[in-house]
């Protein structure tokens, strides 16, 4: 007969019971396992290494020409205010009005611990590098990390703001005094030479920040990496108000329009006109043309002269002002080299 007291040991692999809640072991049993898994142990320590996370370069860059954007509408806006003001009383105030919005941009922004419109729509914000978690239980993600300080604030103001007025004015300044002329007193050609001297050595150093940005991506200009003020994510959710496809083609227009209106100054009117002749659909009116006017000022000459060998006929001011700017001038009526100019009925 089987004792009642006796009873059968349940399966291990058995799902229909659960396991018992055990205790927690002793400290010496956690201290051997330790000592035999060490593997385990170096894991779990892994997981305080600092990870660095890549701020994205591209919307830092979207972000400032965003600011840049802002400021330049606001300007627009407060032009309109005293457009009834005399004509030119704001452009001789230009370099305040531009220190008055960038001190307003700064002081509803950065002095509140709050992003600049543009590091607000990309999702940026400044960090004190100096205080950001690099090591422990705290995995960096591009979202710890304090504010910028109440003093690195100011400096940013005085080095962003002020240094912008005061380099803008005296810029204007030595311009209007013409420190640069050679007629001025040594003391004014010196300080002119100091001014283009700190400009190139501020070019040179921003040319040298870019790389370093474009490499690193930490510091986008030199008063960030002085400061040690970094832009970082601001949440890590983020719903964008503007879509890169606008951007990008706000942005190419933008490069577009500049492009052009550096470059048509730059062409020749009559060299545009004599390359669309061939596909210009009026063919026959352009032939049928006044031969006996000048092709470059369209109207009688005062003085005829020929140009040799092809015999049109030009003023001689027109004609002798294109030859002295152009070794090879060509005619404007047939296209051929002008060797040389003869006044008309002359042998």
């Amino acid at each position: 007969m089987e004792d009642p007291k006796t009873l059968p040991s349940p399966s291990v692999s058995s799902t229909e019971s659960p396991s018992p809640q055990l205790p927690p072991p002793p400290d010496a049993w956690v201290a051997e396992y330790r000592r035999l898994h060490p593997q385990w142990e170096s894991v779990r320590d892994s997981t305080k290494i600092a990870i660095p996370v890549s701020i994205s370069r591209v919307n830092q860059f979207d972000a400032a020409r965003l600011d840049v954007e802002m400021s330049a509408m606001l300007k627009e806006q407060l032009v309109k205010v005293f457009s009834l003001v005399k004509p030119g009383l704001l452009f001789q105030y230009e370099p305040e009005l531009d220190a008055f919005l960038e001190f307003l941009i700064w002081r509803f922004s950065i002095w509140v611990d709050k992003p600049t419109p543009g590091n607000a729509l990309m999702n940026l914000r400044y960090r004190d590098e100096r205080a950001a978690p690099t090591t422990g239980k705290e995995v960096r993600t591009g979202l710890e990390g304090p504010g910028l300080s109440v003093s690195q604030k100011i400096l940013y103001c005085i080095t962003t703001v002020g240094g912008q007025y005061i380099w803008s004015r005296l810029q204007s300044f030595s311009a209007f005094r013409r420190w640069g002329d050679s007629e001025q007193r040594p003391l004014a050609r010196r300080a002119w030479g100091l001014v283009q001297h700190a400009e190139g050595l501020y070019k040179a150093s921003s040319f040298f920040n870019l790389l370093l940005f474009l490499y690193g991506g930490r510091y986008k200009t030199i008063v960030e990496r002085i400061l040690k003020a970094r832009l970082v994510y601001g949440s890590p959710n983020m719903n964008r108000a503007v879509s890169f496809e606008y951007m990008n083609r706000q942005l190419v227009w933008n490069e577009f329009s500049e492009m052009l209106l550096l470059l048509l100054p730059l062409l020749n009117s009559s060299s545009v006109k004599k390359f669309l002749l061939p596909f210009s659909k009026d063919k026959s009116a352009s032939s049928s043309g006044d031969e006996a006017d000048c092709p470059i000022c369209r109207s009688g000459p005062s003085i005829p002269f020929v140009a040799l060998p092809c015999q049109h006929r030009y003023c001689y001011y027109c004609l002798q002002t294109r030859c002295a700017a152009t070794s090879s001038y060509r005619c404007a009526r047939c296209n051929e080299i002008v060797v040389a100019i003869q006044r008309q009925g002359s042998s």
